[in-house]
């Protein structure tokens, strides 16, 4: 695992139980409350669909879920690379899959755990739940087993059935090695390609590489026993001798000299920097053995630069991860009703990937992994959180299956395909990604203000352990250590940089500078003193300024409002020093920012121009291109309201200052955010629903970020303090381990924009 990203088994078992077991849950797409929803959802109400299926039964796809819905099938057999640990020990990590369907594609997915290692016991069991979904997803199932349940369910169901520890890995592989080649300047038909790892996703991803073009002559298999060979008895079956070579070479050793290729999916250390040398020029080198590879790039470039080197890890360019195939091989495939995933799907997904890596990337997909990134040796695989996956693999798979006639019900339009896709996306994680890169890429020094709260400690352990940069916790050491073993957390203790204000040798600098700031204020040197060493919120503030830390983040245990009253006595982030209080609100795949929450009480129109600046400047900071509403209850002048009228006023002060971002106003907060409600007002200068909301007064701020998350479950970042000289951040008194982690990831990677 990535030292860049540890993760103890505390904090493991701690995310899949709160705030409750598990990783999802099911939620109604249709109203339950009145007797007439039920008797819609249910009886009599069902009997009408329930004839119509009867009747026609490719209505299923219309009137339920199965069109939308995978089944992620495992019996435990081959877990990760844990082994067989049997079926119920599966289920955390098919939840997973589970949630990767859905974050990833907008598939439903459900987990099924056989307890069974009869493949004719699963093949049964699944083959009779053929009505329930569109498709099967089979997962950590051994090898040769895996390959007779996915063949038999295939030729038994008319739904796709797909091992994506097979194909899954091969189009990732698949799509790689095209561009690889093409960088090279080798053709696939020509290459020697070497494989090591005869299981299920080695065999596949040489299956599907000999479709693609590569000549079976010219690749050479190997396993534990080494070169599978013709004529070769020990340790074969049916499978690995569809693939055996006709070669003089007897281990990977002598397969790998002159070789183009190497693909690895077998274990750590498997390939030698020796073996590497001896390997054609610009050779290609796929070491995917997880989690740690078959060769590090390191370790090949020590000894071939000219090497193009993919693994399977996140923390090395060029990662071949599953996550961005299946869940849009799935979508394609629901989408056109189809039968089956048949090769012509995979490598139409494969091409759609490669050509992905050519374009230009996004601004946001390089500011979410800290760097440019630009087709090359080290950027030959699109990134996962590239947003233009959704609408632009699924329509590849979708054309390849209508043209191979597995598809029920063809898309006409395309192109509104592809729009519709787009609606699907849920910028949230990526949102996320970016804030927690450019928080890695920043390296900040993270002054964690609340070292007695066992929120922010373990906030501060996973900022550290994550990359980040360094935490350095405001509290006592005994205490701190307590809670540490009480959190289960206690080696961490010596991770952790502890600043106990009782000890500080800055201290008599701290109170000399805060005696300065407030003297005329009513303040006397015992007063500093008091408030320099009692007050956390306020020693922390004085680290900041004085460089000993690059970022704070406090709030976890005090009231927002009380806690920048503190704050101001050491660094300026009042209305009049241009500080503003950014929420952002992230629900069912919309962000809105929201402003201001934190700073401005009763703002005028001149400090709602600033608000809605200050807002337009955060979403871009997070990748967004900000449209700016001024809600209230009035719309366009009606009804007219003495109230209102700052709310009218301040587009206009906008209008004066030149901005280069969308906004009007004042509107009614359904016609700022319902396309529908805004179609009424033709002349609305906004060209599409707003995201950034800024409202007459804070309590109204406050309200409404709050209703949100109570009512809606929204996710909350912020509020955001903007506007001020050094990186603050305020979090509010009930923030959850994450929502800290969060914030201080937010500081941090303001901190990264700014240099």
């Amino acid at each position: 695992m990535s030292t860049k990203n540890r993760v103890t088994p505390e904090e493991a078992l701690a995310y899949h139980l709160d705030p409750v077991p598990g990783k999802y849950e099911v939620v109604a797409s249709k109203p339950m409350t009145t007797q007439r929803d039920l008797s819609l959802a249910y009886s009599p109400g069902v009997a009408v669909p329930v004839e119509a299926i009867a009747e026609r039964p490719e209505t299923a796809y219309d009137y339920t879920n199965k069109g939308n819905m995978v089944a992620v099938i495992s019996n435990g057999t081959a877990i990760l690379g844990l082994g067989n640990l049997g079926a119920l020990a599966s289920k955390p990590v098919m939840e997973g899959k589970a949630v990767l369907f859905k974050r990833f594609a907008d598939v439903n997915a459900i987990d099924i755990e056989l307890a069974t290692e009869d493949p004719e016991e699963i093949i049964k069991a699944v083959s009779l739940m053929g009505p329930t979904f569109g498709g099967i997803n089979l997962e950590d199932i051994k090898a040769p087993e895996c390959f007779i349940i996915e063949q038999r369910l295939k030729e038994m169901m008319d739904i796709p059935v797909f091992h994506d520890d097979q194909h899954g890995t091969a189009v990732i592989c698949a799509a790689g090695l095209l561009n690889a080649l093409e960088i090279s300047g080798k053709k696939i038909e020509d290459c020697k390609i070497v494989l090591n790892g005869a299981g299920a996703a080695g065999i596949a991803c040489l299956e599907l590489i000999k479709t693609m073009g590569a000549k079976h002559d010219n690749c050479i298999m190997c396993d534990t026993k080494g070169v599978i060979w013709q004529g070769r008895t020990e340790g074969m079956n049916q499978w690995k001798s569809a693939h055996a070579a006709n070669t003089e070479a007897r281990t990977l050793e002598e397969a790998m000299r002159g070789a183009d290729v190497f693909l690895g999916v077998s274990a750590k250390g498997a390939v030698t920097p020796e073996m590497v040398a001896s390997m054609a020029d610009n050779p290609v080198i796929f070491a995917m053995a997880n989690p740690d590879p078959e060769i590090t790039p390191e370790e090949a470039h020590s000894v071939r630069p000219d090497a193009i080197v993919a693994t399977g890890r996140s923390d090395y360019p060029n990662q071949v991860n599953n996550v961005l195939g299946f869940p849009y091989l799935f979508r394609g495939a629901l989408d056109i009703h189809a039968r089956a995933i048949n090769d012509e799907m995979k490598i139409a997904c494969a091409k759609a990937l490669a050509a992905l890596a050519r374009e230009d990337v996004p601004d946001e997909v390089a500011m979410a992994y800290g760097r440019k990134l630009t087709f090359g040796r080290d950027y030959i695989i699109p990134t996962p959180f590239d947003p233009r996956l959704i609408y632009l693999i699924p329509p590849a798979v979708a054309k390849a299956g209508m043209d191979t006639g597995v598809a029920r019900r063809p898309i006409i339009d395309m192109e509104g395909y592809a729009q519709s896709l787009k609606a699907r996306m849920d910028p949230t994680a990526s949102i996320l990604q970016g804030i927690h890169a450019r928080a890695r890429q920043a390296q900040a020094r993270m002054i964690f203000a609340e070292g007695d709260d066992p929120r922010v400690l373990r906030a501060a352990v996973a900022y550290q352990r994550g990359g980040m940069g360094t935490a350095l916790v405001v509290g006592r050491e005994s205490h701190v250590k307590e809670q540490l073993e009480a959190a289960g957390i206690g080696d961490a203790f010596r991770e952790l940089q502890i600043v106990n204000s009782t000890n500080c040798k800055h201290m008599d600098t701290y109170k000399d500078f805060l005696y300065r700031r407030l003297q005329r204020q009513g303040m006397d040197r015992e007063d500093a003193h008091k408030l320099a060493t009692r007050d956390r919120h306020v020693f922390a503030a004085l680290m900041l300024v004085h460089g000993h830390g690059d970022g704070m983040i406090t709030g976890a245990t005090r009231k927002s409002a009380h806690v920048l009253e503190l704050i101001n006595k050491v660094i300026d982030a009042k209305p009049s020093d241009g500080a503003v209080g950014i929420t952002a609100l992230l629900h069912k795949g919309k962000v809105v920012f929201i402003g201001d929450t934190l700073v401005h009480e009763w703002p005028d129109e001149n400090d709602l121009a600033d608000i809605a600046m200050a807002g337009a400047r955060v979403a871009r900071g997070l990748g967004i291109d900000p449209r700016v509403a001024f809600a209230s209850f009035s719309t366009f002048g009606y009804p007219v309201s003495e109230r209102a009228m700052k709310m009218h006023v301040a587009p206009q002060v906008l209008d004066e200052r030149g901005v280069d971002f969308e906004y009007d106003g004042e509107m009614a907060v359904d016609v700022a955010l319902n396309p529908e409600m805004m179609k009424h007002y033709p002349f609305c200068r906004l060209t599409g629903p707003a995201n950034i909301l800024v409202v007459p007064a804070r309590h109204s701020a406050s309200i409404s970020v709050k209703l949100m998350q109570e009512m809606a479950g929204a996710t909350v970042i912020g509020p955001i303090l903007t506007g001020i000289q050094h990186s603050v951040q305020i979090c509010s008194n009930r923030a959850t381990v994450n929502d800290i982690l969060h914030m201080a990831a937010l500081s941090a990677s303001r901190l990264g924009l700014k240099r």
